[in-house]
């Protein structure tokens, strides 16, 4: 008879139970390692979050006042007229401090962002000259007698390109009378730009005793202007946006009222504070201005920016936080750093 070769029931059942073992192990270590890279993924995303808020709002501090006059920029005030309106956070809609004279290189907002884990956020609204657009090497043609026109020299491109002037872009005026601020309504023709009245600022008052272009005029209320220069003003605000997206909050970048652009994702805290400098007590890490001081002896600015990640981590089954945290000096605000 031909031999019989095989393996016994008992041979296939111990390999049976070994090749289910090594698979179990497997699939544990292949479970792990995905949930490890999900963890780190997370992570990463969060963390490269936090860096591009932070890294925005560093960029745009580093330029706040650059071409801002000293003290601010002139708006109108003494008068009855309207507040000037300030971006908000969306369902909030804030206005400059009534009785302010000037718009400051830095305006802080503390508490006036959303509240986030039993916490108010804060805003930051800060002022920087355009220099992309060379208005200001040639001085302007003419100014209508009620300040409700510019007409800017015809070699000045200003409609296409980076150099268009738009609706809501914020025209600083300059000349030896002082400085007056008001908001592009439409352009006329090639060369003419528009201040209509009810901008979405409201800084075309011209009827105002103080802050309006009419003080440039000379003398004053001849509807004459002395040679006067042009310059854009970039207002940029940053704040907290929950309304959006509830479940992954934004930290969004505001160029004047145009449509608010987020720059960070997921999330959850924004905290700023200042430096500020009197020549005594110097005092810093403060939220708002002291008494007696003013928005204009702010020399630098502490951030601090709180993330999570995107979901909960099963490892911990609960979301991951970081945070980040820098201090910026705000080099068109003081020859000298006193901090360091």
């Amino acid at each position: 008879m031909k031999r019989q070769a095989g393996f016994t029931l008992m041979e296939m059942m111990v390999a049976l139970a070994i090749t289910m073992v090594v698979v179990a192990a497997t699939l544990s270590a292949l479970n792990d390692a995905q949930r490890a890279n999900a963890a780190v993924s997370q992570m990463a995303d969060m963390t490269e979050n936090l860096r591009a808020g932070m890294n925005m709002m560093v960029s745009d501090l580093v330029q706040a006042g650059e071409g801002v006059p000293t003290g601010g920029i002139p708006i109108p005030s003494g008068g009855s007229g309207a507040p000037i309106n300030r971006p908000s956070p969306p369902g909030m809609n804030y206005s400059f401090p009534l009785g302010a004279t000037s718009l400051p290189a830095a305006s802080p907002g503390a508490g006036l962002g959303p509240t986030m884990l039993g916490q108010a956020t804060d805003i930051i609204t800060i002022l920087y000259a355009d220099n992309t657009i060379p208005l200001i090497t040639l001085p302007l043609v003419s100014i209508s007698p009620s300040g409700n026109s510019m007409k800017v020299d015809p070699s000045i491109d200003i409609q296409t390109g980076n150099n268009a002037i738009r609706p809501g872009d914020l025209i600083m005026f300059s000349n030896a009378q002082g400085n007056a601020l008001q908001t592009a309504t439409g352009i006329s023709g090639t060369s003419t730009v528009l201040f209509a009245a009810n901008d979405v600022f409201n800084l075309n008052q011209r009827s105002d005793p103080q802050g309006t272009i009419q003080q440039l005029q000379a003398p004053l209320g001849s509807g004459t202007y002395p040679p006067t220069t042009a310059t854009r003003i970039w207002m940029v605000t940053y704040y907290l946006d929950n309304v959006t997206d509830p479940q992954h909050v934004r930290l969004v970048r505001q160029l004047n009222f145009n449509p608010p652009q987020p720059v960070g994702e997921v999330l959850e805290n924004l905290q700023i504070s200042y430096n500020f400098i009197d020549g005594v007590t110097n005092p810093s890490n403060q939220k708002s201005v002291p008494l007696g001081l003013s928005e204009n002896q702010i020399r630098m600015v502490n951030l601090f920016l709180g993330s999570r990640s995107n979901a909960k981590l099963v490892q911990i089954n609960d979301y991951y936080h970081n945070n980040l945290a820098t201090q910026v000096s705000l080099r068109s605000l003081a020859f000298v750093n006193r901090y360091r």
